[in-house]
């Protein structure tokens, strides 16, 4: 075989398995018909948290009189941001070519089709075709933002997440159809760019799936940032004229607007890539069914990152990667999804790890709650961010820490700490005894673990 490894797909799954192959002694081929990084690098996570950068910075200057500090009233250009936004993303991708000429990896551009367990043809972007033959392959496909035709999608006014990070002018009304992540984001960067948000879901609360107590604060803070939240709404059709576009309710209402974002979840790219000469299994949704080594039915035939449909994250796509590769060249590596920190970056910033309260309560677990709100925090105080808390569940049997939640300032680098004590078993009271520097923010974690002893200095 020509290849040790082919991988169709070069987003944060692929191309950490490609490097992770290679620095084992691996010959490892990539097709990629984009660039690499896939959907997070390019259209996703990066260009997000890069708008996400401008708006924090924007927010801070609209506040600067509270900090002694006399500053004009900014003006926003948002090409430019977007323009930012460009670089940083090209400057990554850039780096990721130079890592896959140092490990020595062949990418192919084009768009990759299974002939074979053994073959992919690639469809060149010259017109060409060629085909690669490797001992074992990696499906690292992804995914692409979900569509329902009744909603007018059109690129123009009805967009996705896609078309919305290339935006160069502010809309003034913006429609948000879809109150989980990314719509939650997206509402965010752009009340902060100034438009007038409206946001519609048809589930009970925003951010389905993340702590209800988290849920409940993002909703509220929502309201007082004068973003229009409307849950439990069902929209039956998008009508567009010259004025603009509007969403039709269900209960009859229409919501006008400049722009629609359409935010309702994600399809996997699992069509028209040859599975079904491969014989590989495929779930209800399309998934690719994968064991905890992430190997396909087709014991040669790997899968990894959205394709698999576990959970939908690029950190989850770079692990998976990690394990088929780690496998693939003898290792025995297996995933466990149940210490996945989850990360939202909206204003302010969302992260858990491990269960919920209700999901204890599910399960039959007897649970202590410790919780500690930043506005009872020095370093929150003196940083005027004082929005959110720690929450820590721990069983009531062994003290073993279970889940956190945290929403409030830098929630996304704090969780670091938590999912390491949760994957590792610490216990609250372990967590309690470890010295925590002064003045932090990571303090909110420790005086949370206290409280779950009704021990905290400072409640």
């Amino acid at each position: 075989m020509a290849y040790k490894i082919a991988i169709l797909g070069g987003g944060p799954g692929g191309y950490v398995a490609a490097i992770r192959a290679a620095q084992m002694g691996a010959k490892v081929a990539v097709i990629e018909k984009d660039e690499l990084g896939g959907t997070c690098l390019n259209r996703g996570c990066i260009p997000t948290k890069a708008l996400v950068a401008g708006t924090e910075l924007l927010h801070g200057i609209k506040k600067a009189r509270e900090f002694g500090i006399s500053a004009a009233d900014p003006v926003v250009d948002l090409g430019l941001m977007v323009q930012r936004k460009n670089q940083v993303v090209q400057r990554l991708v850039t780096g990721i070519n130079f890592l896959f000429k140092k490990n020595k990896i062949d990418l192919y551009q084009g768009t990759g089709s299974f002939v074979s367990n053994n073959h992919i043809e690639v469809l060149k972007t010259d017109g060409s075709v060629e085909k690669i033959t490797a001992e074992n392959m990696i499906i690292a496909t992804g995914s692409e933002p979900a569509l329902i035709p009744g909603l007018g999608y059109d690129g123009d006014r009805v967009i996705t997440s896609n078309e919305a990070l290339n935006l160069t002018e502010i809309p003034r009304r913006l429609l948000v159809i879809g109150g989980g992540v990314i719509g939650c984001e997206f509402a965010c960067i752009f009340s902060e760019l100034g438009s007038e948000v409206t946001v519609v879901d048809i589930m009970p609360s925003l951010l389905p799936g993340v702590d209800k107590e988290v849920s409940r604060l993002i909703q509220s803070l929502f309201k007082r940032r004068k973003i229009t939240v409307k849950t439990g709404e069902k929209i039956t059709g998008v009508r567009k004229d010259a004025e603009g576009v509007a969403a039709q309710l269900e209960s009859g209402a229409e919501l006008a607007a400049d722009r629609i974002l359409v935010s309702i979840g994600r399809t996997l790219n699992t069509g028209d890539i040859g599975l079904e000469k491969l014989g590989v299994e495929l779930g209800p949704r399309g998934e690719i069914v994968v064991n905890s080594r992430m190997q396909t039915n087709i014991p040669n035939v790997y899968a990894i990152g959205d394709v698999t449909n576990k959970i939908l994250l690029a950190h989850v796509a770079s692990t998976q990667g990690l394990t088929a590769a780690e496998n693939i060249m003898g290792g025995s590596q297996e995933m466990d999804y149940n210490t996945v920190p989850n990360c939202i970056f909206t204003r302010p910033e969302v992260a858990g790890v491990g269960i919920t309260g209700d999901q204890a309560g599910e399960k039959g677990i007897s649970v202590n709650v410790g919780k500690f709100p930043f506005m009872a925090l020095g370093k929150a105080q003196a940083a005027a961010e004082t929005e959110g808390f720690v929450k820590i569940i721990a069983d009531s049997t062994t003290d073993k820490i279970l889940g956190v939640h945290i929403v409030g300032p830098h929630a996304t680098d704090l969780i670091a700490e938590a999912a390491l004590a949760v994957k590792q078993g610490v216990s609250a009271a372990q967590l309690a005894e470890t010295i925590h520097a002064h003045p932090t923010l990571a303090e909110a974690i420790l005086e949370a673990a206290e409280a779950v002893h009704g021990k905290s200095i400072h409640i």
